[in-house]
């Protein structure tokens, strides 16, 4: 079986934003990139079902210009088999991103399709989604955790009142959460063998796919600087602060 793992070029989760001065967007001039954290969860779990002899080749696909070509040969670096890169400068929105992987998927034809459950850059959690509705597949979301069966996977998902295993028919679309696994640190070796690995690429244009974003941008800014707490003496003077200066009670 085949297993399709799309992966995203963000900031590196390590790195502090900064915003423009102009305030249009994040600034991304000299900052470390590297691939989504959800998105390396993907990959470890495929390389996972393939060394359990569950999955014959991974496929990693990543959308966005050219640069995005060394996210790729971070997921081949982990263990991916193959990689496919389509070309786009333009910023990507998840129905497009879905729409795309619907074309790879048509080709492809993967057995398995493990996606992060959200891009830590945008957080929109909807890419598996769309994906899965396009596609007419059974989909399994916030996964921790995969077993494959007979032409059926159960998957435990993380819920609000806690775990939940479903049993869905494949192919079906997988999306993962943060306590799936604990993704591998690839050896220099591998990372030496993932540079002279050829990447196949195709122009997102010609997939017929509209990848012009829909949304616009009014303003990014940071955050509010959080003020310090302060200490109360007494439980009436919490109790007063909280009506009269908080008016939450």
């Amino acid at each position: 079986m085949k297993v399709l793992v799309p992966v995203k070029r963000v900031v590196d989760f390590n790195v502090k934003i900064r915003v423009k001065p102009d305030n249009s967007g994040v600034d991304l001039a000299n900052v470390k990139m590297a691939i989504n954290p959800f998105d390396e969860i993907s990959v470890e779990a495929a390389v996972r079902l393939k060394e359990a002899g569950q999955a014959t080749e991974v496929v990693a696909v990543s959308i966005g210009p050219a640069k995005a070509e060394e996210t790729l040969r971070s997921a081949l670096a982990m263990g991916a088999d193959r990689a496919i890169l389509i070309e786009t400068d333009d910023t990507v929105e998840p129905l497009a991103v879905a729409k795309i992987l619907k074309c790879v998927a048509d080709t492809e034809k993967p057995g398995l399709i493990i996606v992060g459950k959200q891009a830590i850059d945008d957080d929109s959690n909807q890419t598996g989604q769309m994906l899965a509705a396009l596609l007419g597949w059974a989909q399994a979301t916030f996964a921790s955790k995969i077993e494959l069966g007979d032409q059926k996977a159960a998957v435990t998902r993380e819920v609000d009142g806690g775990l939940q295993t479903i049993e869905v028919k494949l192919p079906a679309v997988v999306t993962t959460d943060l306590r799936l696994n604990e993704p591998r640190y690839a050896s220099l070796p591998n990372i030496m063998k993932a540079k002279k690995k050829p990447i196949e690429k195709r122009i997102a244009a010609d997939l017929g796919v509209a990848t012009a974003p829909r949304l616009k941008v009014l303003k990014t800014e940071e955050p509010a600087t959080r003020k310090a707490g302060i200490k109360v003496t007494s439980v009436g003077e919490l109790i007063e602060k909280l009506r009269s200066e908080a008016g939450v009670l």
